[in-house]
């Protein structure tokens, strides 16, 4: 794949890798995406029903 460069260690294993953004982009946000995801993966949920009684309570949707 054209843009993409391994770094590999002493012992050939790939240990980093080095993504062109120009070429690849969308790529890198959807890398982001999941790592964000799975930092949060721990949190506390709130269930849907709660989130937009809060929204229509401070006026930022209508029902």
């Amino acid at each position: 794949m054209t843009g993409i460069q391994y770094v590999t260690d002493e012992k050939g294993r790939k240990v980093a890798v080095q993504i062109d953004l120009t070429k690849h982009r969308g790529l890198w946000e959807d890398i982001q995406d999941v790592l964000v995801s799975r930092s949060r993966r721990h949190e506390k949920r709130i269930p849907l029903d709660k989130v937009k009684a809060g929204l229509i309570k401070s006026g930022k949707l209508t029902r």
